[in-house]
């Protein structure tokens, strides 16, 4: 698999990138498309799942407030805030190399499953829970979703580890829908940050996925033509 180590100047780039990657996957012929990207946010911003309603899930009036972006995602899930201490991945997967992994419950499991057991060699106490969490002990500290094509399929998610907890509670509004181990806590009560740096977290992502090959030639026009069309576009970012 391919490694990427990539954060872009602005929030639309970096969201547009990882769509970017699985559209370049899907657009070769070549099984190597399978890469790892990782990144983190230079400013905090609300990233919205493709179905989210923005007026249920975000407090709008904070973030304009605030300054802080709300932008939407192609993956689905719920709105989340992201920023400095909150390591970002995506990971580009072929249903060819990997068809037992087109049920998607099994994809979550997979990847969830990978990703626990490389923290778990550094950290107690890591789990999964609910559809697409990751948990220490019964606090969560990863939010993650999927996106899938004829050929491949894009999860991606969060790894919460200095992040400023806090501010979730002033931008994000609780969810209508809550998974049954939530069991109603609030924001501040419910997440964590992981008690490893970004160093540490980088490397056992890289060798739980053995993304061991450089990735020179990422979708750069691809990236910007997805920017310009997509991820700067008022309709797409508000449309719910």
């Amino acid at each position: 698999m391919r490694l990427l180590d990539l954060t872009l100047n602005t929030p639309q780039e970096n969201l547009a990138l990882d769509e970017a990657l699985l559209d370049a996957a899907e657009a070769s012929s070549n099984e190597s498309r399978e890469v790892l990207r990782l990144w983190e946010p230079r400013q905090g911003m609300l990233v919205a799942g493709s179905s989210s309603r923005l007026a249920d899930e975000v407090n709008l009036n904070a973030c304009a407030a605030r300054g802080v972006p709300v932008l939407r995602r192609a993956s689905g899930g719920a709105t989340i805030l992201t920023g400095p201490g909150c390591l970002m991945y995506a990971v580009v997967l072929s249903y060819e190399l990997r068809p037992d992994l087109r049920p998607i419950d099994q994809a979550h499991s997979f990847v969830l499953g990978t990703i626990a057991a490389a923290l778990g060699k550094n950290i107690s106490g890591v789990s999964r829970a609910g559809i697409s969490d990751l948990v220490l002990g019964e606090k969560k500290f990863s939010g993650n979703s999927l996106r899938c094509k004829r050929g491949h399929f894009l999860y991606h998610g969060t790894l919460l580890y200095r992040f400023p907890l806090e501010e979730i509670s002033s931008l994000l509004k609780m969810p209508s829908r809550q998974p049954a181990y939530r069991e109603h806590r609030n924001h501040a009560d419910f997440l964590t940050n992981l008690p490893l740096g970004a160093p540490a977290l980088r490397q056992a992502l890289i060798t739980a996925f053995s993304a061991t090959e450089d990735c020179p030639n990422w979708p750069r026009s691809l990236t910007d033509q997805l920017v310009a069309e997509k991820y700067s576009n008022r309709e797409w970012n508000e449309r719910l």
